[in-house]
């Protein structure tokens, strides 16, 4: 079969988009569940957990809008139909991100008075991001259908998908913080690891049932027996983050990063999965990522922006996670010797 550029670029863009949606939900994913267990934390405690996301959460939503973006200039018919169809929990999710944006900087400046109005604000803010990408992920495996059944599947992961977050954002804190946080953080990943799981296993039953074109891919043979290693490699990870939380000795010796690991990667390997059933769609049942794609000049012209712009932030990602790695601090905008 001859090499078209026509039939390769809109695999790569949508490679390209769905790296910068997984990098979107992992980075963003654990400081969002930050700010879903920031009201169950002293004030000091709230400084900290700040503190920990304080370098990287900026660029953490860089991912989003690389994805958004690609979907826009590289999918415009798949644009049209997904963000018109989800027009109010967009709106949603960027009022949420708003309001941490403001209350990140606002908390610290503030008087002491207003800071608790900050932080809970901060607090709302993730809560909604959260749960309304939860929604538009249900909406959007379901296809956009309104039934009963789909606005029920829906509202079941918006509900249950801040829990994942806060699972995230507890390992974060267990690798990020030590002392008495660490001990209260490991209290809270235990507490979100079986809604976490309980949600994980409802989706991945449910959407074969929605969508009769997911239940082809994952239960024909012998493509079954090939995928076994997609859930038999979830239930370890649960099984190491649920290990390790249940041990505060393993986790003061160090090892608090095993339960952020192992969530992560249940995070990527439901997104492999849930990029295996939809392919070759882009919109399930209706549009697939050939028919979505605008002209190939114009994907010629994209790519060389998409070359360049792409391992740029890859590197300034790694980058910033290298100078800024280590126990977090609590933050400080007071006067330091050098300014007296």
């Amino acid at each position: 079969m001859a090499f078209t550029w026509a039939d390769t670029l809109p695999l790569v863009f949508m490679a390209v988009m769905g790296l910068a949606l997984l990098a979107y939900v992992v980075l963003d994913g654990y400081d969002l569940g930050v700010g879903v267990l920031l009201p169950f934390a002293t004030d000091d405690e709230k400084d900290l957990m700040i503190a920990s996301i304080g370098p990287f959460w900026d660029a953490n939503e860089t991912w989003l809008v690389l994805g958004i973006g690609v979907l826009l200039v590289a999918f415009p018919l798949a644009h049209g139909i997904v963000l018109s169809a989800l027009y109010l929990p967009v709106a949603v999710m960027l009022i949420g991100l708003i309001l941490r944006g403001v209350s990140f900087d606002f908390r610290v400046k503030a008087r002491a008075a207003r800071k608790g109005m900050w932080n809970a604000l901060f607090a709302a803010g993730s809560l909604m991001a959260a749960a309304a990408q939860g929604w538009m992920l249900g909406r959007y495996l379901t296809g956009f259908v309104h039934d009963v059944r789909s606005t029920l599947f829906s509202a079941g992961i918006a509900l249950t998908l801040p829990t994942a977050y806060a699972m995230l954002g507890a390992g974060w804190l267990m690798m990020k913080t030590g002392g008495p946080l660490r001990e209260k953080a490991a209290r809270w990943a235990r507490r979100a690891l079986w809604p976490m799981g309980i949600a994980l296993v409802g989706i991945s039953l449910a959407t074969p049932l929605l969508s009769r074109t997911v239940f082809d891919r994952w239960f024909a043979m012998p493509q079954f027996i090939g995928l076994l290693p997609i859930p038999v490699a979830c239930a370890v990870a649960f099984y190491a983050a649920f290990h390790v939380t249940r041990r505060p000795n393993v986790i003061a010796a160090g090892y608090g990063w095993v339960v952020f690991a192992s969530t992560v990667l249940i995070f990527v390997l439901s997104f492999l999965g849930l990029a295996y059933s939809l392919y070759p769609y882009i919109v399930i049942d209706r549009l697939t990522v050939w028919e979505a794609a605008a002209a190939t000049k114009s994907l010629v012209f994209i790519f060389v922006g998409v070359a360049i712009t792409v391992p740029a932030i890859i590197v300034y990602t790694i980058y910033m996670y290298r100078v800024f790695w280590g126990p977090a601090e609590a933050l400080s905008y007071g006067k330091t010797s050098a300014d007296d």
